[in-house]
């Protein structure tokens, strides 16, 4: 999710707890989101709606449209770069980039990235905000990479997170339900 001062706000995302679980203190030591509560994760779309219009319509909307989706496995293998990022990339990214164009055509009024960038590029962030934080993250991630190989992850569900406090918390959770193979 995206770096912001700003409270309420939610955002929809896949929360890997394996990547939290290996490299949930270099996190909270380069990102300042993972320090307010943001899990390990791979955003499906941020910004979304306010939390205060997350009524049972909407709920019950996501809850249809993740429903079609069948899990999967996400394989975390690869350490890649924006400027100021550094984040492990999926070896597969079209399961989430259909996840993000299924949520943005169901509510067009909130597109990926708030509309910022023209692709989608899933990842899970390690660190961001400061170059000099990114590189040192990246050092650390490759080491750990080679030594203890990529994160392996199921994926069931989607969860709504928001900020109307300064924390980020769940709000709700969408299984996907789809069949496999």
């Amino acid at each position: 999710m995206a770096q912001s001062g700003l409270m309420n706000q939610s955002g929809l995302v896949v929360v890997i707890p394996e990547a939290d679980a290996r490299f949930g203190e270099l996190r909270r030591k380069f990102d300042p989101q993972a320090r307010l509560g943001v899990p390990a994760h791979v955003t499906i779309l941020f910004p979304f709606m306010p939390p205060e219009l997350v009524d049972s319509d909407v709920q019950r909307r996501l809850k249809l449209l993740f429903r079609r989706f069948s899990p999967f496995r996400c394989v975390l293998a690869e350490v890649q770069r924006f400027a100021e990022t550094a984040y492990l990339a999926p070896v597969l990214a079209a399961p989430f980039v259909e996840l993000t164009k299924a949520v943005a055509h169901a509510f067009p009024d909130y597109p990926p990235y708030g509309g910022a960038h023209p692709s989608i590029v899933p990842h899970l962030t390690i660190a961001q905000g400061d170059v000099r934080a990114a590189d040192d993250a990246e050092l650390e991630l490759r080491a750990d990479l080679e030594r203890h190989g990529p994160v392996s992850a199921h994926c069931g569900t989607v969860t709504l997170l928001e900020n109307s406090s300064g924390r980020w918390r769940a709000m709700h959770e969408f299984a996907f339900v789809g069949h496999q193979g």
